[in-house]
């Protein structure tokens, strides 16, 4: 009875919340305004039926801890599927070696003739996975926090526009360089704010890409002002003549060979001792100091190899949209990275590729409900913040069965 009177209250309140939005419409043509009591109703049956069904598993899940609790032995730990890949390198390979089958095929399975729209959709998705990749270096492996991120983005892609307008350099030769300015700004970044933590770390981070935005903006001679830069050449091969859907297919697989190679050198640096240093810090600097990790070279590390990969990315991103205005690096794109960061989990490789898909492509494939996607995308973000607010994936670590392998050695003495 208790769970049937909150459901009640939580539905009549969500129904209250979206009244101005699901339920008056004005209709301009008619000067009219329309009052849409079926959507209310769908918003109240819907809202009641989560809720119902959260406080129903939230008991059920509470009762299974006290039974294990109550119970004589401990019940054996499930194994979740990340930990599997974590713990079987085969299996990991295995599903790597799918997703690369997939990977490969897709531009061949969805675009036909002119149409290239899902092409270019994935790019940007692809995309945003190397940033999601970049900054969970720096925020979900070492812990600092950082609201500019963009800001390396931006100069990665400035750097292309500007070397290739004034000293007429190709694209191959200013990818590298895209993410060694990259990683230069994101050291000149990481120097002053050695010190700092928390929410002071987040405002010097968000100042940092303020700044950089307002210079893009009002040096008009370099930078080209609020106009931005246009006829950005694209990615060449070998001097031939693409159309319009071979640039997209092209700019596609440069941009998954990107990725492949993102996840490959963060899992090494994730596994190597770098990484274990940025753990160490992200759980506990002043522990970490103690044992003797160097503070300052720890930091400066992540800030650049963080910084390095939003420089690279930004060269292509820049290539394959032929034109960069500084519109293009807002703080909602910094936001919606750090999303990506938390809601596939701190520090978890293949969880924040799964976000990075999800934040991206949802919005754009919910056009559909062009009136409710956005609705239906922030639903989907709180619903994820109360069950899973670990992320999709946790951070998980493998793990060696010792006991195992005492028993094979005392079997193999008998």
């Amino acid at each position: 009875m208790a769970h049937l009177k909150r459901s009640i209250g939580i539905s009549l309140w969500f129904m209250f919340l979206t009244l101005p939005l699901m339920v008056v419409r004005v209709n301009t043509i008619n000067n009219e305004v329309e009052w849409r009591w079926s959507n209310m109703l769908w918003v109240g049956v819907c809202s009641f039926a989560l809720a119902w069904l959260w406080q129903f598993s939230t008991e059920r899940r509470a009762a299974r801890r006290e039974a294990d609790k109550a119970a004589a032995q401990p019940a054996v730990e499930k194994v979740t599927f990340a930990q599997r890949l974590a713990d079987d390198p085969v299996l990991s390979k295995r599903l790597l070696l799918v997703a690369a089958a997939i990977g490969l095929a897709f531009p061949w399975l969805v675009s036909t003739g002119t149409n290239f729209y899902h092409v270019n959709v994935m790019v940007s998705a692809l995309i945003f996975v190397v940033l999601g990749l970049g900054l969970n270096i720096t925020v979900g492996l070492a812990g600092l926090l950082d609201l500019g991120y963009i800001a390396f983005f931006a100069v990665g892609s400035y750097t292309y526009a500007l070397l290739s307008k004034n000293f007429d350099l190709g694209f191959w030769t200013c990818l590298p360089l895209g993410g060694l300015m990259g990683m230069l700004f994101g050291i000149v970044l990481g120097f002053p704010i050695l010190r700092l933590r928390g929410d002071y770390l987040a405002i010097v981070t968000l100042g940092f890409a303020s700044i950089t935005k307002i210079v893009l903006e009002n040096w008009d001679t370099v930078f080209g002002g609020a106009a931005g830069i246009a006829n950005i050449p694209r990615p060449e091969l070998f001097g031939m003549a693409l159309d319009g859907r071979q640039k997209a297919v092209y700019s596609y697989y440069i941009v998954l060979a990107l990725v492949g190679i993102t996840i490959l050198v963060t899992t090494r640096l994730k596994n190597s001792r770098i990484g274990r240093a940025w753990m160490a810090l992200r759980e506990d600097e002043i522990a970490c100091v103690a044992m003797g990790v160097d503070m300052a070279r720890t930091k400066l590390s992540a800030y650049a190899l963080g910084a390095f990969w939003a420089g690279l990315v930004g060269v292509i991103f820049a290539a394959h949209n032929s034109f960069i205005n500084p519109d293009s690096f807002t703080f909602m794109d910094s936001a919606m990275i750090l999303a990506m960061v938390v809601l596939g989990g701190m520090g978890s490789i293949l969880g924040v590729i799964i976000a990075s898909l999800a934040l991206k492509l949802l919005p754009e494939y919910l056009r559909t409900f062009a009136e409710y996607r956005m609705l239906v995308f922030g639903a989907v973000m709180v619903l994820m913040m109360i069950f899973r607010p670990q992320g999709l994936i946790s951070n998980m670590r493998r793990k060696y069965d010792l006991s195992a392998v005492k028993k094979g050695k005392t079997d193999g003495s008998k």
